[in-house]
C-alpha cells in the first residue's frame, strides 16, 4: 500500500492508526482512493478499515479493477468507508457508483448512501435529502443488459428454429 498526501500525516504503530490530510492518494494493486482526509485502522484480527473524507464540492473517489473480469468499479461520495473483513464499501453523501465493462459505462447508481458488497456482488442504494446533485432526493439506477457469452450466443445461433402452428383452444368457454 502506498499513501501520499500534501500535508504531514501520523502513523501510530501502537494503536495501528494512520491519518493523512490534504489531497491524499492511496494505491494498492488496482485500487486507487483519493480524498481530503483518510483514516486507516488495522484491527486486532488483522483486517483494515478506512474512512476517506471529502466534501460536497470535492468528494472522495474510489476506483478498482475487479478480479477475473474486465470490469472496473468507480465511485464518489462525501465519505467512503471500507471494511476489508466484510469486503464492503459504503459511499455516504451525494454518492454515485459506476461499473465499467471493458472501459465502457455499463451501470450507474446514485443516491444518498450506496453500499457495495463485493463478495456477493450486491449494491444497495438509499435516497436522501434534496441536494444540487440530486434535486429530487430520489435514488436512481441505470443498468445495461448483460452481454451474452460467446458460447451461449453461438449455441443459440446454431439451434434449429421450431415454429408451432397456433390453433384455438377447444377447452375455453365463450366470452361472457
Amino acid at each position: 500500500m502506498s499513501i501520499e498526501a500534501d500535508q504531514p500525516g501520523s502513523v501510530d504503530l501502537q494503536r495501528q492508526i494512520v491519518i493523512f490530510n490534504g489531497n491524499v492518494v492511496i494505491t494498492q494493486g488496482t485500487m486507487l482512493l483519493r480524498a481530503d482526509k483518510v483514516e486507516l485502522r488495522e484491527r486486532p484480527d488483522g483486517y483494515r478499515e478506512a474512512k476517506a473524507i471529502g466534501t460536497a464540492e470535492r468528494p472522495a473517489s474510489f476506483r478498482q479493477k475487479r478480479d477475473g473480469v474486465d470490469e472496473t468499479v468507480e465511485g464518489v461520495a462525501e465519505r467512503i468507508e471500507f471494511d476489508a473483513k466484510t469486503d464492503t464499501l459504503r459511499f455516504v453523501g451525494n454518492a454515485a457508483v459506476r461499473r465499467l465493462r471493458a472501459g465502457v459505462l455499463a451501470d450507474e447508481i446514485t443516491g444518498s448512501l450506496i453500499t457495495w458488497d463485493n463478495t456477493n456482488e450486491l449494491f444497495k442504494v438509499t435516497g436522501g435529502a434534496v441536494t444540487p446533485n440530486n434535486p429530487t432526493g430520489r435514488v436512481r439506477a441505470v443498468l445495461a443488459p448483460r452481454e451474452e457469452s460467446a458460447a451461449s450466443a453461438a449455441s443459440a445461433a446454431s439451434a434449429p428454429k421450431v415454429t408451432l402452428p397456433l390453433k384455438p383452444s377447444g377447452t375455453l368457454g365463450a366470452p361472457r
